[in-house]
């Protein structure tokens, strides 16, 4: 048993050594555990790469570098086989390496074209012609906004391939004078075009990647730049993904706290009842009553609502409504004489307007 284990830690240090000495530590590169699930490391790299990308980083001179050993690690730990070889061997241990382009990665997470990082995505040029915007409806689920998730969306996108020949461009209105005699001149407007290098558009497919995040609301907007409709002479669009989120059998959603109904009998209504709620994310939400529950009685359960979007850390209130099911059965003559003189409550008949709360 003592071998076995001294064997056991030779093997762990080794294992360790490989992973050393193999090149760059991918996980902490990323920031992420070595469990860490596609999700975390998907969000990780996301967020760097907003922070590290050269374009925001004008005055470092290693930005580029940081910038391509980000998309190295999520490139490896993003893929289950490349991983596996990693972990068990290091970078140099990969099989086929990892030579894709870091900049294809980034744009899978927020577009092609001239991303600015001030807020705005890019600035427009209004000489230049550009594409249609496309919206499409990206339909979520409230377990979705809860816990976040991201969603790959396969686009055909039509890019502009060069073809033989030539063809106009730039086309522009311009003013021409004509001398028709001494003294006398005629303008003009004609239109003016350059001769451009012939293209056409051929479908591509790419994989967009679209990160739900928690607590996100219905109609908010995703933009990935440059993922619209093409223009010849000029830049595409953009491709924007509105959140529409989907109804809830259980739960109903308003703001950031969440409703629901849980019917219980009328005996549990007098005299209590426990249970359980499986929540958005599996966990139980336990209840439990000792007193009279009357029809309609609210339960408020802090901190059980949807995580606030703009900081994760507040969440709202997960509001219970009571519904009380009477029996259906009629009660016999002895029964109704026992419920009497159980509960030993005389008639109250009173009439008013309920609808003015009178």
């Amino acid at each position: 048993m003592k071998f076995a284990s001294v064997t056991g830690v030779g093997f762990l240090i080794c294992y360790l050594m490989v992973v050393v000495s193999g090149g760059r530590d991918f996980y902490k590169i990323l920031g992420v555990s070595r469990g860490a699930t596609v999700k975390e490391i998907k969000k990780a790299y996301r967020k760097l790469a907003l922070q590290l990308h050269p374009d925001r980083n004008p005055d470092d001179p290693n930005a580029q570098d940081k910038f391509q050993d980000l998309g190295a690690a999520y490139e490896v730990l993003s893929d289950e086989e490349k991983r596996k070889q990693y972990d068990t061997y290091g970078e140099e241990g990969l099989k086929d390496g990892h030579q894709g382009s870091h900049g294809d990665i980034f744009s899978h997470f927020f577009g092609d074209f001239g991303f600015m990082f001030g807020g705005n995505p890019r600035q427009q040029d209004r000489n230049i012609p550009r594409g249609s915007d496309i919206i499409v409806d990206l339909e979520v689920t409230l377990e979705e906004v809860y816990s976040g998730n991201f969603v790959e969306v396969v686009r055909n996108k039509p890019v502009a391939r060069q073809a033989p020949g030539k063809r106009k461009c730039n086309c522009r209105q311009e003013m021409r004078t004509t001398q028709l005699g001494p003294g006398r001149f005629q303008m003009t407007q004609e239109v003016v075009c350059d001769e451009c290098p012939n293209v056409k558009l051929v479908n591509e497919e790419r994989t967009l990647e679209v990160e739900i995040e928690p607590g996100v609301r219905d109609g908010m907007e995703y933009p990935f730049i440059g993922e619209g409709e093409p223009h010849i002479d000029g830049e595409p669009g953009d491709l924007r993904f509105r959140i529409k989120v989907l109804k809830h059998p259980i739960f109903e959603r308003r703001g950031d706290d969440l409703y629901t109904n849980v019917s219980i009998s009328l005996v549990e209504a007098l005299i209590g009842f426990e249970m359980d709620i499986t929540h958005l994310d599996s966990h139980k939400v336990h209840i439990m009553r000792d007193k009279i529950t009357k029809p309609g009685a609210k339960l408020w359960k802090k901190g059980e609502g949807l995580p606030n979007f703009d900081n994760n850390n507040i969440k709202g209130s997960l509001i219970i409504t009571f519904d009380v099911e009477f029996p259906k059965e009629q009660l016999t003559e002895e029964q109704r004489q026992g419920v009497k003189q159980f509960m030993k409550q005389k008639s109250i008949q009173r009439i008013y307007n309920g609808l003015q709360g009178y």
